[in-house]
């Protein structure tokens, strides 16, 4: 296993700390409220979480005593930065692989690359690849996981440690111990969903009404 473990909130606040050094370099070290927000992201994000202030302060203080978070202050707010290559011992090909696993859930190969772009460009999908197998051997405790392919599934996924074992069900995997964020973030969206669904439904229904009763012919309707 590896050297340490993380909560799914934990690690998502380092990844998101690690990500935006690279992707908007002016804003970091971040302040709480632009590490909630891109905690929060609602693209590249899987799952999509709705982290508290109280989750993301819990988090920041685990990570700091591993060193993994590290505290400054400027223009007075209190602003954070990460340190997950020195304690990880990770170059830089190496932290974008595992943040973006950790960003993004399971992933092939191909898919990492693309992922990737923004913060290390690898070559190719075999220098990917190699750095992959290089990161499930290490000595010290793997860091990555290749998956067993899931029915239906072209290529077989590669998952990050940090967070537990993971585990993979369907096509969409999740972490063994990533407590409730991942399964409450998909009951959530299975639920607006549904919602969403019933108010498309509705409002279809009652466009057929409206239409009837002033003798218009709906666009959809075959001519």
């Amino acid at each position: 296993m590896p050297l340490l473990q993380l909560s799914f909130t934990e690690a998502r606040v380092i990844a998101v700390l690690a990500e935006k050094e690279k992707t908007v370099p002016d804003s970091y070290p971040m302040s709480l409220n632009a590490i909630i927000t891109g905690c929060n992201q609602k693209t590249s994000r899987d799952p999509v979480m709705e982290v508290t202030e109280t989750d993301a302060l819990s988090a920041i203080d685990a990570l700091k005593t591993h060193t993994l978070v590290l505290e400054t202050f400027g223009n007075r707010v209190t602003r954070y930065g990460h340190n997950i290559g020195r304690v990880l011992n990770l170059p830089t090909p190496a932290i974008a692989i595992v943040i973006t696993l950790m960003l993004r859930g399971h992933q092939t190969s191909a898919e990492l690359r693309a992922n990737c772009e923004r913060l290390y460009r690898f070559a190719d999908v075999s220098s990917i690849e190699a750095f992959l197998e290089e990161l499930s051997q290490r000595a010290d405790g793997p860091l990555v996981k290749l998956m067993p392919r899931v029915p239906g599934a072209r290529e077989a996924r590669w998952a990050h440690l940090l967070c537990g074992e993971p585990v993979a069900s369907s096509s969409e995997p999740t972490h063994a111990h990533s407590g409730g964020a991942s399964n409450g973030s998909t009951a959530a969206l299975a639920e607006r969903v549904a919602t969403l669904e019933a108010q498309v439904v509705q409002l279809s229904t009652e466009l057929a009404r409206i239409a009837g009763e002033l003798g218009i012919a709906r666009v959809d309707d075959p001519e």
